[in-house]
């Protein structure tokens, strides 16, 4: 009998019939088996992880004006910084505004929403001032690029918003404050009202001077504007308060971490400015011949770090302090630098709740995160000379401090704060706020000197180690190359390393391998062209056609500075290179510089750039020979191509527009 029948049948059933058929005892079976398996063997279901770091990140107050509103703050200062010069700039003009009855915070655009800046005034006697660096080739800094784009694409209404600028540019670059000119151009198209002229900072000449003179005009601009007055507070405004940490566990201790505490013994991908790649030191070799200088050639082992580049790429590397320094600092103020500290903002609304990774110690902090070695801003010596007990040296230090004439004749010209230490006995400021005062240690950029085509496990760098005398007979030593100058590659189990990350850039080959490239590279600006040789020469083996690849190359003696000669003229004979000029520029009684090899080879220059499509790369010195190079094509497009001066000025600012000229220059 069916079980369908059964069900429709109400008889009863037969006394020697089984209750259950065979087939409903395996159907039974069946379904009690896969119940146990079911129950027994199945794999837990993973519960979604909760990321609570996100959560806090997502969950950050993207509004800045309620946090404004409840914290009674009434100016906000946004910066565009690459360096953290634009940065400590925004800082400083909000601790002035206490002076001015005034509060004020500083803020960056990338952790807010800028659309809220028409809210602005719902806010009574608001402000919005714009501390804005240009970067590279007149581009906005990476952290403001987000809110540059916006303001390009947006049309908010600013009506009401009252606003200020000041850029930080140099002058020896084509597109000189071409940011901070533009915000302050934009704001006030979109209907915002300017209440104080733009400032313009040229770190080719002063830029704490330039910055100094504009900000003592802009405060007595605002108080008459606002129609408030000065308090009359010139005491020091502390910004964080001092925890001294006694029984701390050592795990919970910064030790030099950029971001993430212990990331540098558990290190993991993506690395970035935030996460640095500890790259082992694997070659380590002086360039230059002979001479008084120290040319460098390093290669960085990036195996398995994911870290892709591209050639023209900036490799960023975070240098330390010399011990020497930081232990005499230490001796000067009498500290135990092992003491473990952390110094807490005293507002705390602030997203920025220390001025360094804390807790973490003296030694840690003026080691790996406080700049010791350039001269402090006149913000730091006004602060620091309340510390002076000897009265005429707290008057130098005001003096020192401020934009006066005198004070430029007595200002500390590339005195670093140990120095300043020991020629003032009677300065002894806490070291706590001597650490707040001080400016973070930077990321230093180098132009990558390989290809990843060739090196993908290899990250190349090229520097000059820089050591000079000062005027009062100090020898200064630039801290990176220094520090990069003492890593060799060890066998004895411990490895040199350098925490770096990688800077995308523009300085690209092009797209055709088969365009001609004029690469014009003088002393260490030879260091991308490293990379886009060997780029040019592996599409060769790999069948590619490759247009013509010429380089202009410069030093001071052929058998003293010719950096990679051995490879360079390798590169020649085997066609990979089909010119190689070298300008020597002190082997004769006049100095020959590549400016005037391009002059020489004019024809040649004239035909690969107006008839054959080439693309043209300067590397180096941007105060001269950018220029002076530049001049030189102004001359051939003149006298090659029938031009007046206007209109070859106008030829090459048309090939920059389309990516055929290109520069990656420092000052």
């Amino acid at each position: 009998m069916s079980a369908a029948n059964s069900a429709n049948t109400p008889e009863l059933m037969d006394e020697d019939e089984p209750f259950f058929s065979n087939l409903d005892i395996l159907l039974f079976s069946l379904i009690a088996g896969l119940l146990v398996y079911w129950l027994v063997f199945r794999k837990k279901v993973e519960p979604i992880p909760e990321f609570k770091k996100l959560d806090a990140q997502t969950t950050r107050e993207t509004s800045f004006i309620d946090k404004m509103k409840k914290t009674g703050k009434n100016i906000v200062v946004f910066y565009g910084s690459q360096t953290g010069t634009a940065e400590e700039f925004s800082n400083r003009l909000s601790k002035d505004a206490h002076r001015y009855g005034m509060k004020g915070m500083s803020a960056d655009p990338e952790e807010y929403d800028m659309s809220e800046l028409s809210r602005l005034p719902e806010i009574e006697n608001s402000l919005a001032i714009f501390c804005m660096a240009t970067y590279g080739e007149g581009d906005p800094t990476d952290n403001s690029q987000d809110f540059y784009d916006w303001l390009q694409e947006g049309d908010a209404d600013f009506t009401g918003v009252k606003y200020t600028v000041f850029s930080l540019g140099n002058k020896t670059y084509e597109h000189y404050n071409a940011m901070g000119k533009y915000v302050d151009k934009r704001l006030a198209e979109l209907g915002a009202q300017r209440i104080f002229d733009l400032g313009m900072g040229d770190d080719d000449g002063n830029l704490e001077e330039d910055f100094v003179s504009w900000r003592e005009q802009f405060w007595p601009a605002v108080c008459e504007h606002f129609g408030v007055e000065a308090t009359g507070e010139e005491s020091s405004i502390r910004q964080y308060e001092l925890k001294v940490h006694s029984d701390l566990n050592m795990n919970k201790i910064y030790t030099g971490e950029v971001g993430r505490l212990k990331s540098f013994e558990n290190q993991k991908p993506p690395f970035d400015s935030k996460n640095p790649f500890l790259a082992p030191v694997s070659v380590n070799r002086k360039l230059n011949k002979a001479g008084d200088r120290h040319l460098m050639h390093l290669e960085l082992d990036i195996t398995g770090s994911k870290i892709r580049y591209e050639s023209g790429d900036h490799v960023a590397v975070y240098p330390i302090n010399d011990s020497v320094i930081v232990n005499r600092i230490g001796e000067v103020l009498g500290v135990d630098l092992d003491t473990v500290i952390s110094l807490n903002n005293l507002d705390e609304e602030s997203n920025k709740k220390h001025p360094f990774p804390c807790p973490s110690t003296y030694r840690t902090a003026l080691t790996h995160y406080l700049d010791i070695t350039n001269p402090p801003r006149t913000n730091v010596l006004y602060e620091l000379a309340q510390y002076a007990t000897e009265p005429k040296e707290q008057e130098n230090m005001r003096k020192m401090a401020s934009s006066s004439p005198e004070g430029k004749v007595r200002s500390p010209a590339l005195l670093n704060i140990l120095a300043i230490l020991e020629d003032l006995p009677s300065l002894r400021p806490p070291i706590d706020h001597l650490c707040e005062l001080l400016p973070r240690l930077q990321a230093r950029y180098y132009s990558i000197a390989s290809s990843s085509k060739v090196h993908p496990n290899s990250i190349h760098i090229c520097a000059v180690v820089v050591e000079y005398e000062t005027k009062t007979g100090r020898v200064n030593k630039g801290v990176t190359t220094n520090w990069l100058k003492s890593k060799m590659p060890t066998d004895n189990g411990h490895k040199a390393t350098v925490p770096m990350y990688i800077r995308k850039s523009q300085f690209r080959l092009p797209f055709k391998s088969t365009n001609p490239v004029i690469m014009v590279g003088p002393g260490t600006g030879i260091a991308p062209f490293m990379g886009f040789v060997q780029e040019r020469g592996w599409l060769k083996e790999q069948g590619k056609e490759v247009g013509e690849t010429v380089l202009y190359y410069g030093c001071r003696h052929k058998n003293e500075d010719f950096l990679y000669q051995e490879e360079l003229e390798e590169f020649e004979k085997t066609g990979v290179l089909t010119a190689l000029n070298v300008a020597f520029s002190r082997d004769q009684a006049e100095k020959v510089y590549v400016q005037h090899l391009l002059k020489k080879s004019k024809e040649a220059v004239w035909r690969l750039v107006h008839t054959d499509n080439a693309h043209i790369y300067i590397c180096g010195d941007a105060r001269n020979m950018a220029r002076d190079v530049q001049n030189a094509f102004y001359e051939i497009a003149e006298e090659l191509g029938g031009l007046s001066r206007a209109q070859a000025v106008d030829y090459i600012k048309k090939l920059m527009t389309k990516g055929r000229y290109s520069q990656d220059v420092w000052s």
